[in-house]
């Protein structure tokens, strides 16, 4: 018997392959991601070896070796990685150079290389590592060394706020015990080294811009009555950073069953909500809220919660460059939102170029600032375009908007009929949404309540996607959006009473979405360098007179009689992330025998002439008889050309010229008396295709006529904030 037990351990030694032998004699190693980040799975590739924290060489490095880093440190994979040093230098020794993995190691040490601390590469050589944000089902956090704890981050499958039964009705849940998921079991965390920094990360994850003190007696009265799972270690945060991830390791947790965390309990955490998002008991949702005198704003976002980051300065609304722009800085103007911390910084215009100035380079926070505009900033940097400018995706509570929306019947996710959660005889029911004055304003709310980005199309008729049979009764109806709401329930609606005359079914409301969109902007000083009057015979107007281009007296005129009309060239750029092409296809296009040209949309701009407190003296508008690429950016190609019944559009980066001399391009003030008044210029007035930004659409300038001349001047994009600041806010600013 004892022979045959030997035969057997050394048959056993044999089998056994040769890599599962060497694992117990590779080097043990612990992982981080640090450096500047602008998202917290990615980071410059830190080797705790040896009881000290050094880096890895880009040398021979590989995707391979990415993925292997990235499943160490429990996210699923590596969706890329770096070289020289992208988020900054490291310190101290260089741990491995020359690393070779196949990929299917369990860890970065396991990989052939030239040895630890063997190398002759610099800190500028650092490699990086950008890692997929899922994160591994069931992983586990092992230290592996006793010695790590200093400086090892916090590596957990999940985090949560567990509200009790009283409080889980509650959206969002903003206060409950804190829950971390480790090797696919939810744990809580001992409180008796956590302090409000570590709540305050933990709100920030949540999507909530704070913390608050909370009534600890009921807590602790339904901690002594349930059964405890603690995990094993503390954390330590410092306040500033935007997830759990970033924060250190604190001591490890004795294990003692019920005796464990003796002195403590489990850790509650209470946030606090940004306005947007207050809490309620019932299912509906507060109204949105607009915040009043803002100095800092999100637009071209496709979601809830992000978007370029703009800032008001001397009443003119600007964007922020990218250089440094990193996680914490994206933080600050997250939480002054009233958003949670930071998901990602993004650089590069990531969501569609700005207009006017850019108030902000090199912008540095400590990340507790109450706004962007207490960061530090370099005045003196110059030179940056709004190909640099910088957006933000902040974290949002979880609201379940999406639970109360759906899409029915479309050939993919992003298309349907609009079926909505309604209360029907007393009960909670699936229906259809009437289509009467259904369009894109409304469309668009819809698809960001979903999370489906910007809307592509709004349908007022459905029949050709088969919804659910059950659902097809009308629940809701007289819908009209803003485009600001967060629900369709917030947008005014005739609530229970439902007024639907051509009924649901063929006509219920559909919409298609798309996560980009373009954004038209008009370039004001174009305008304002080419206005100028010109007198024209109504007998050279026939056609403009056709196409109603004249005001309303011209149809009493004389043919000999002259027209005053007020001229200028327009250049409408498309800043956004799509091209801008009209919603009707060529076939149903509208022909014009005079002008002999098609129209792709009837009405593409309007113009006005208004007095100073907004009454229309005279007005004119545009078809798009020709949407075209007149001009493009360096290194981009035109798309669009009118010439022989092209395809019509603008590209991305491209604008579209309309030259003060041709028909239309102007309006008629021939019955307007001498006086100060205010020209405005819309593109896409009735919003018939949908744009990331709508309020850039509008420009004004400042006229003056005196009956023979006019004087046009201070023109400016969008809606120009001159409110007056308080003393308090104005101290607020660094600018100079």
């Amino acid at each position: 018997m004892l022979l045959l037990a030997v035969f057997c351990c050394l048959l056993h030694t044999l089998l056994v392959p040769s890599s599962a032998q060497s694992d117990s004699n590779q080097p043990v190693i612990q992982l981080r991601l640090a450096g500047e980040k602008k998202k917290h799975y990615e980071g410059r590739v830190e080797v705790f070896y040896n009881g000290e924290w050094g880096t890895v060489c880009d040398d021979d490095f590989s995707i391979y070796a990415a993925q292997v880093v990235c499943r160490e440190l429990g996210f699923t994979g590596a969706e890329s990685w770096l070289p020289s040093a992208k988020y900054g230098k490291g310190e101290g020794r260089i741990w491995l150079d020359n690393v070779h993995c196949t990929g299917s190691e369990k860890s970065l040490a396991h990989c052939e290389s030239n040895g630890f601390g063997v190398s002759d590469c610099k800190h500028s050589e650092d490699v990086s590592v950008v890692c997929s944000s899922k994160r591994i089902p069931g992983f586990k956090f092992i230290r592996n060394q006793a010695n790590s704890q200093e400086g090892l981050t916090v590596q957990v499958e999940e985090v949560r706020i567990r509200a009790t039964y009283s409080h889980r009705k509650r959206i969002p849940i903003t206060e409950g015990f804190l829950e971390v998921k480790d090797g696919g079991k939810w744990r809580q965390i001992c409180n008796e080294d956590w302090n409000q920094m570590n709540s305050r990360v933990i709100c920030g994850m949540q999507g909530f811009p704070g913390e608050k003190r909370f009534n600890t007696r009921p807590y602790k009265l339904l901690a002594s009555r349930r059964k405890k799972n603690y995990w094993g270690f503390s954390i330590n945060c410092t306040g500033n950073e935007a997830d759990l991830s970033d924060c250190k390791l604190g001591r490890e947790i004795e294990k003692k069953g019920n005796s464990t965390c003796g002195k403590g309990m489990p850790v509650v955490v209470s946030c606090v909500p940004g306005r947007v998002f207050a809490p309620s008991v019932s299912i509906g949702f507060r109204k949105a809220y607009r915040v009043e005198q803002p100095l800092v704003r999100l637009r071209g976002g496709a979601m809830i919660g992000e978007g370029r980051v703009e800032v008001l300065k001397n009443g003119e609304w600007g964007t922020v460059c990218d250089d440094n722009w990193n996680i914490r800085t994206a933080t600050v103007v997250c939480r002054e939102l009233g958003f949670g911390s930071a998901k990602e910084a993004l650089t590069g215009a990531r969501m569609g170029q700005g207009i006017g100035p850019v108030h902000m380079n090199e912008v540095e926070c400590s990340g507790f600032e109450k706004s962007l505009t207490e960061c530090y900033f370099n005045p003196n940097s110059l030179g940056c375009s709004h190909e640099e400018d910088a957006a933000v995706k902040c974290n949002v509570p979880a609201m379940g908007f999406h639970n109360r929306l759906r899409l029915s019947g479309g050939r993919n996710p992003y298309e349907g009929r609009v079926e909505v959660l309604g209360e029907r005889n007393g009960s909670l029911v699936w229906g259809t949404v009437c289509s009467d004055s259904w369009g894109t304003m409304e469309a668009m709310v819809v698809c960001r309540q979903l999370g489906l980005g910007f809307a592509s199309n709004a349908f007022q008729e459905t029949w050709y996607w088969q919804g659910d049979s059950s659902a097809d009764a009308v629940v809701m109806s007289g819908v009209r959006c803003s485009g600001t709401e967060l629900t369709l329930e917030q947008c005014l609606h005739h609530g229970k009473h439902v007024v639907c005359p051509k009924g649901g079914g063929r006509f219920a409301a559909g919409v298609s979405c798309t996560m980009t969109a373009p954004d038209l902007v008009l370039n004001a000083q174009v305008v304002e360098q080419t206005t100028y009057l010109e007198d024209r015979p109504m007998y050279a107007l026939q056609c403009a007179h056709e196409e109603r281009c004249l005001s309303g007296s011209a149809d009493k005129a004389d043919p000999s009689s002259y027209r005053r009309l007020l001229r200028f060239s327009s250049q409408i750029h498309n800043n956004g992330q799509s091209d801008f092409r009209p919603r009707a296809s060529p076939q149903s296009w509208v022909w014009h025998d005079c002008h002999r040209h098609y129209h792709s949309m009837e009405v593409f701009t309007h113009y006005d002439l208004m007095s100073l407190n907004g009454t229309k003296v005279a007005e004119g508008h545009k078809a798009s008889f020709c949407l075209e690429d007149t001009y493009c950016d360096e290194g981009i190609q035109k798309r669009y050309e009118c010439a022989n019944f092209g395809a019509q559009g603008i590209t991305v980066g491209c604008w579209d010229t309309y030259r003060h001399d041709i028909d239309c391009q102007w309006i008629d003030i021939t019955d307007v008396k001498p006086g100060d008044y205010i020209l405005q210029v819309v593109i896409n007035p009735n919003h018939e295709v949908a744009e990331s930004d709508y309020t850039n659409n509008i420009m004004k300038c400042r006229s003056r006529y005196d009956g023979h001349r006019m004087w046009t001047y201070n023109c400016h994009t969008g809606k120009r904030d001159l409110f007056t600041l308080s003393p308090k806010r104005l101290n607020r600013f660094r600018f100079n």
